[in-house]
């Protein structure tokens, strides 16, 4: 595997939104540095849904948007889901919480799926997107950052597999609008959750 691309965006307006948001994204041709916050000069504008410790970096795995892009019927630019870093040969469905990624000196830890709202709606111009993202059931990767450091597009991506519980990523975005059985919610919080889907549970 290798990091195919690095997005950054700055807080821009959504067409007819009166909010900025930082999910416009391109992709940059230079070292960018990662703290436990996330890429260095990335925008995190609603931060009651976005960033923190635990939703610090984006990841979309080329596997996953190449599906994307043959459902919608067009290219998608990197940047176009808000991603940070899209990952070579990686499909979202493997993903679990507690899979990490060694890019250099950076370790990234997998711990929640980025769920659908109205902004991502907005940015692919489509009112619908967010039942159809749900439905699709192949979710970005949020991770936080257990070794900070720098990286460059092309980087070497080694992949850790999380030891204990596996509990994919595309399974809690369908735990979304249901109740969740007990043994099935003890077995989410036994993985190393986000604090965000932590409470949830």
């Amino acid at each position: 595997m290798k990091l195919l691309a690095i997005c950054v965006g700055q807080a821009e307006r959504s067409p007819g939104k009166s909010y900025k948001t930082g999910i416009y994204k391109t992709p940059v041709n230079r070292p960018v540095l990662i703290d436990q916050l996330g890429l260095v000069g990335d925008a995190v504008c609603n931060k009651k849904h976005h960033g923190g410790l635990d939703q610090a970096i984006l990841i979309e795995g080329s596997l996953t948007l190449d599906w994307w892009a043959a459902k919608l019927g067009h290219d998608l630019p990197f940047g176009t889901f808000g991603e940070n870093l899209v990952i070579e040969g990686l499909d979202n469905r493997d993903a679990a919480v507690g899979d990490r990624f060694h890019i250099g000196e950076i370790v990234l830890e997998a711990t929640s799926p980025r769920s659908p709202c109205n902004t991502l709606s907005a940015r692919m111009s489509d009112r619908g997107f967010s039942r159809t993202f749900l439905e699709a059931g192949r979710p970005g990767i949020y991770c936080r950052v257990i070794t900070p450091g720098a990286l460059c597009a092309g980087d070497i991506v080694k992949r850790e597999f999380y030891a204990g519980e596996r509990v994919q990523i595309s399974e809690l975005l369908a735990s979304m609008g249901r109740k969740v059985p007990d043994p099935e919610r003890v077995r989410f919080l036994s993985a190393p959750l986000g604090s965000r889907w932590r409470q949830r549970f």
